[in-house]
């Protein structure tokens, strides 16, 4: 395991990095990022290549002992190409070039940008390929998706349609384009979306954004070709931004060695709780990105602001409890951004490990602390990875779905994802995020939320887990499409129906109205977002409406279907009815979990053969109590802990467990 920081010697006079080299071996980092926005530095001029600079640079910090990633700067074309190469800059729905100014002024499929692309990165790639301190690249920077509208990505668009789809007749079949008259004659009458997506084809518009996806891919792939040739030993990894995002990252990661991770936890007040469960949900999907552990390359070191007004600054015990909360769910690496606040451009109050005074302050310290505690800790943790009992299932092609077409008012697949996954997280269920695609046959609690684009492999699969034991918990909205988002001709859901022993009889967006469910046991809670009135086809009904005209119908239902059971859960319930029915299911299906957990309390669970590390966090700014309910030794502060853990605001423990004994079902 390593730590490190974010350093850009490019805006400091070279005199200072020798004194930051020595004060970051001192306070135990081993690794610095660099130049990943420094094109106009590596190559001022077109066909002048300039890296004594950086030469200088990672010679003084290897000196030190400090390795390097370099980020390869394709995410900031500098003016010289721009101004000369015009076809640099995406086009947006009315044709208008976006202007630069800011990073990430490129369209993936220029000509001009990717042969410049090629270029540095094989300059690059074949001047450090033997350089003793690097040991790897990251790719461009936070990939995005920026809709790009020319005349080449049209073309690629035409030709992207082509290989899937091989004849118009075949594309109009499947896009149902007879609606609106909207059917194509020729591939020329195929365009991006011009003018913007309002009333498209929906369809089409799902296909456009993997075509995105795709472009962004291909434009990584280039590089990551030349760095493989180049540069065998060392790893290639991308920084992706946090969810939700539009571009797929299971795809943009899929070639990758790892997956990497710019990660700022919100420091307000008002989200000191909710950040934390948001941020495990974030962490949780990038582990499950490559279903294995994973780097983080920017996180939090002061309060941010660039084109926003500054956040709070982080409260004492902030940046070392969420830097744990990164390793305790699979990071292996930490990257903090960055070392010093930058004096000039954008991100001037974006700030650093240290402030524009240029002293060390009380941040500083606190991340000395953490560096010594991941850098003593680290052979321990080392090798170790994280294993949910219990998975949720998550896809790009459904949130793009979704956001094509929105089902209801307040009704948000990727807000709803937060909900389930809070709600097991309090209920300390260790727990997956992973494609739809992957294999689940390990999981014994699946978490499917409304898989609205269903095909009969997704259904068969899961099908499969149920026959063989599983609980698998269905939610509204599940079965209404194809992949190629076009409804089916069948009652929902679908192809699930039989296993969910249910069928939807008819179903109300009632949005932003709050509706109330009655479970068995008389105990109610409120729903909202959407109501589906259930048929129950051998399923049996667990929870009625209370009210509007759908009062006493079925609104969630279970189905002991094989060796398992289906849950199928027809609306939106508020979080008290999931921390209950997940708990319950967890239980049943035979998952462990950690019981009792106080508001903003956290675990989870590292292992390395037969050892196990239970980590204990307290993402508040109070005082909790986790009973323990054993003695066990903290790797921390080398002394026994338990049975009560007294844990102050931001506190931070790891336990050994010898057996697994510390969880206990409800």
């Amino acid at each position: 395991m390593k730590i490190g920081v974010d350093y850009y010697p490019e805006h400091w006079d070279c005199s200072m990095w020798e004194q930051d080299a020595m004060l970051m071996r001192e306070t135990g980092i081993s690794l610095i990022r660099v130049a990943e926005f420094a094109w106009s530095r590596l190559e001022p001029e077109q066909g002048r290549y300039e890296f004594g600079w950086l030469d200088d640079a990672i010679n003084v910090f290897f000196k030190h002992g400090i390795q390097v990633v370099i980020g390869t700067p394709s995410c900031t074309p500098p003016n010289w190409l721009v101004e000369r190469f015009p076809d640099v800059l995406p086009r947006d729905a009315m044709l208008h070039p976006k202007y630069p100014g800011i990073r990430g002024h490129r369209c993936y499929n220029s000509p001009s940008i990717r042969v410049f692309t090629e270029r540095i990165v094989e300059k690059l790639a074949s001047h450090y390929a033997k350089h003793p301190a690097v040991i790897g690249w990251q790719i461009d920077n936070e990939f995005s998706l920026n809709e790009c509208h020319c005349e080449i990505c049209n073309e690629r668009f035409r030709e992207w349609l082509l290989k899937k789809y091989g004849t118009l007749e075949a594309l109009n079949q499947a896009w149902g384009t007879v609606v609106w008259s909207g059917e194509y004659s020729t591939w020329t009458q195929i365009s991006t979306p011009f003018g913007g997506t309002s009333f498209r084809n929906p369809s089409y518009l799902l296909d456009w954004k993997r075509f995105e996806t795709d472009s962004v891919v291909e434009f990584q792939q280039l590089q990551l070709s030349i760095l493989r040739k180049c540069c065998p030993n060392h790893f290639v990894t991308h920084n992706i931004w946090s969810y939700p995002m539009s571009l797929d990252y299971y795809k943009l990661c899929e070639e990758l060695d790892f997956a990497s991770l710019d990660y700022y936890p919100g420091t307000s007040p008002e989200k000191s709780v909710s950040g934390g469960y948001n941020g495990a949900l974030t962490l949780d999907l990038t582990r499950g990105i490559k279903r294995r552990n994973f780097w983080i390359m920017e996180t939090i070191s002061g309060p941010p602001g660039c084109w926003f007004p500054m956040w709070r600054t982080p409260q004492p015990g902030f940046i070392r409890a969420f830097a744990w909360q990164c390793i305790a769910r699979g990071a292996d690496t930490l990257v903090h951004f960055r070392w010093r606040s930058a004096p000039f451009g954008a991100e001037q109050f974006w700030h650093g490990l240290i402030d524009h005074s240029n002293v060390p302050g009380r941040r500083f310290e606190e991340y000395r602390m953490l560096c010594d505690e991941v850098n003593r800790l680290s052979p321990v943790l080392a090798g170790s990875e994280v294993l949910g009992e219990a998975a949720v299932l998550h896809s790009h092609d459904l949130y793009n779905a979704f956001a094509i077409q929105p089902q209801a008012e307040g009704m948000d697949y990727f807000d709803n994802l937060k909900l389930y996954h809070r709600a097991l997280t309090k209920s300390g269920i260790l727990t997956d995020v992973v494609n739809t695609t992957d294999n689940l046959e390990r999981y014994r609690l699946i978490i499917a939320p409304s898989l609205y684009l269903l095909d009969e492999n997704l259904a068969d699969k899961l099908k499969n887990c149920v026959k063989n034991g599983a609980t698998l918990i269905l939610t509204n909205r599940t079965g209404v499409k194809n992949p190629n988002n076009v409804c089916w001709i069948h009652p929902l859901p679908g192809q699930l129906a039989e296993a969910a022993g249910v069928t939807v009889a008819e179903y109300d967006p009632v949005g932003n109205d709050v509706h109330t469910i009655r479970m068995t046991d008389g105990k109610t809670h409120t729903c909202s977002q959407w109501c589906d009135i259930l048929e129950p086809a051998g399923a049996e009904t667990i929870a009625w409406y209370e009210d509007d005209f759908f009062a006493g119908k079925p609104a969630v239902t279970v189905h002991a279907w094989g060796e398992g059971k289906v849950y199928y859960i027809g609306t939106v319930a508020e979080e008290s009815f999931y921390l209950d029915l997940f708990g319950n299911a967890a239980d049943e299906s035979g998952v462990t979990r950690f019981a009792g957990l106080p508001e903003g309390v956290q675990i989870s669970i590292r292992r390395k053969g037969t050892a196990s590390y239970l980590f204990v966090l307290n993402l508040t700014r109070k005082k909790q109590t986790v009973e323990l309910g054993g003695v066990y030794l903290s790797l921390l502060r080398e002394e026994s802990v338990g049975p009560a853990l007294d844990l102050d605001p931001y506190a931070v423990e790891i336990v050994k467990l010898v057996e697994d004994d510390i969880f206990r079902k409800k």
